[in-house]
């Protein structure tokens, strides 16, 4: 998929290449949610999380609790 948005008419293509037709009243709706996932998913993905363990290291419980917000 590129950086534009995705169209009604491309999100109705996509969605029936993979085995989900849409009625054309859902066309619009699913392109719209499928350009927000991705808006989403661009946000997140210039997050720096140099410093973030693994979610593996994490132990719940052992986590330390203190009044800062």
């Amino acid at each position: 998929m590129s950086a534009a948005e995705l169209t009604p008419p491309e999100a109705a293509r996509w969605a029936a290449r993979a085995g989900l037709p849409l009625p054309a009243e859902r066309h619009a709706a699913a392109a719209a949610t499928a350009n927000h996932i991705h808006a989403v998913v661009a946000v997140l993905r210039e997050l720096d999380f140099g410093d973030t363990p693994p979610a593996p290291a994490y132990r719940a419980g052992e986590e330390q609790h203190d009044a800062a917000v």
